[in-house]
C-alpha cells in the first residue's frame, strides 16, 4: 500500500484526492494547503492529517506526493519530493517557464525519482482509444490533427491573472494531446487569439478565443482551437484524417437518447462540468502513476513531456504578440 500526501485541497486537489482514495494500492494520509482550515477538511474526510510541506517531505514513511497546488510553486515542490526520494504526480504546467522547468527537469534527473505530469486527457477512454486505432495503423499515416477545446465559461478573473495565460493554463492540455498523438513535437507554431468573450480578460492581459496551427518537420499539420465560452457544454473533441482513412472522438453527452422526427434529430447537450467529463480519466491517471511507481518503471506522462508542452505554449503567446510562426528549438523537441 502506498502511503500518499496531497499537496493543495483546493477543488483539483479533491478531485485528486478521491482517485488516491479509490485505489486498493494507494491511501491517502496527509494534506497540506496554505489554507490551513482548507487542508484539514480534506483530511478529516479521508481520515488523513493535516501536515505541513516541510513536515510531509520529511516523513520516510510516505512513498509519493501528488502536488496540486498553485502553479508557481510546482517546479520547486517537484524537486523538493525527488530529493526526498518520494515520487511525484504533478499538475500541469511544471512551471510558467521553459527555463525554469528545464532546470526542474535536470535536477530530476540526477535524483532518479518518477516524475509524472498530470495531463489527464491522454487518460480519456475515447481519446486513448483514437491513439490506440492510431498506432495499430488502422489509418495510415496521421497527416492533419484538429483539437476542438471549448469550456462551457471562463473561470474567475482573479484566476485569469495569475494562470500565465490561455496558451499556458487551457491549450497546453492540446499541445500535449498533439505531441502524444504526433508521436513527437511541431517544428513551428503559428497562433492568433482575442478577447472575444470578457474585456476584462484582456485588460487582464490574456485572451480568452485562440487558434493555434503547428507544423511537423514532415509536413504534417495540426489545428487546435480553444474558448473560454461555449454556453452549451464542456465541447472536447479531436479529429484526426490519415492517408488510409479519417478517427474521430466526439463530445462526451449528457445521456445517448436520440428524438428522431419529421423536423429532424435532437440529441443531447455535451455535459457541462469538466469533472463529468474526465472524472474517469482522472482516475485512470491516478492508476498509471500507481503502477509505474509500484513496477519501477517509466511514468506514462514524463517531466520531459512537461517542458516539450509548456515550450509549445511558450511558443504560441510569441507568435499569438508577434504575428510570426515561430519555432521550437530542435534541443526542446529532443527531450
Amino acid at each position: 500500500m502506498l502511503k500518499i500526501a496531497l499537496l493543495g485541497a483546493g477543488r483539483i486537489g479533491q478531485v485528486h484526492a478521491r482517485s488516491i482514495a479509490a485505489h486498493r494500492d494507494s491511501q491517502l494520509v496527509a494534506v497540506a494547503d496554505i489554507v490551513a482550515g482548507a487542508a484539514s477538511k480534506l483530511a478529516a474526510e479521508y481520515d488523513a492529517q493535516a501536515r505541513s510541506v516541510d513536515d510531509i517531505l520529511a516523513d520516510s514513511t510516505i512513498d509519493a506526493v501528488l502536488i496540486a497546488t498553485s502553479t508557481d510553486t510546482h517546479a520547486d515542490l517537484i524537486e523538493r519530493a525527488a530529493a526526498a526520494g518520494k515520487a511525484v504526480l504533478c499538475e500541469k504546467p511544471v512551471d510558467l517557464s521553459v527555463e525554469r522547468a528545464l532546470a526542474c527537469q535536470a535536477s530530476v534527473n540526477r535524483t532518479g525519482a518518477t516524475v509524472m505530469i498530470g495531463f489527464n486527457r491522454r487518460f480519456d477512454s475515447n481519446f486513448s482509444a483514437l491513439k490506440t486505432a492510431l498506432d495499430a495503423g488502422e489509418i495510415g499515416k496521421a497527416e492533419l490533427l484538429t483539437i476542438t477545446s471549448f469550456d462551457p465559461a471562463p473561470p474567475p478573473l482573479s484566476y485569469i491573472k495569475v494562470s500565465g495565460g490561455l496558451y499556458r493554463d487551457m491549450m497546453i492540455h492540446d499541445f500535449d494531446t498533439a505531441c502524444w498523438l504526433m508521436g513527437g513535437a511541431p517544428a513551428r507554431i503559428f497562433a492568433s487569439g482575442a478577447a472575444l468573450v470578457d474585456a476584462q480578460i484582456g485588460s487582464a492581459g490574456d485572451v480568452d478565443t485562440a487558434v493555434a496551427t503547428l507544423s511537423w518537420a514532415d509536413g504534417r499539420v495540426a489545428v487546435i482551437k480553444n474558448s473560454r465560452r461555449a454556453g452549451y457544454g464542456y465541447d472536447q473533441r479531436i479529429e484526426l484524417l490519415g492517408s488510409g482513412g479519417l478517427l474521430a472522438a466526439q463530445n462526451v453527452l449528457e445521456n445517448t437518447v436520440e428524438r428522431i422526427s419529421d423536423a429532424g434529430t435532437l440529441s443531447a447537450k455535451p455535459v457541462y462540468f469538466f469533472l463529468d467529463r474526465y472524472l474517469r480519466a482522472y482516475e485512470a491517471e491516478w492508476r498509471a502513476f500507481v503502477d509505474a511507481v509500484r513496477g519501477g518503471t517509466r511514468a506514462a506522462v514524463t517531466l520531459a513531456d512537461g517542458v516539450l508542452a509548456l515550450a509549445c505554449a511558450e511558443a504560441a503567446a510569441r507568435s499569438a504578440q508577434c504575428g510570426k510562426t515561430e519555432s521550437i528549438a530542435p534541443d526542446l523537441r529532443g527531450t
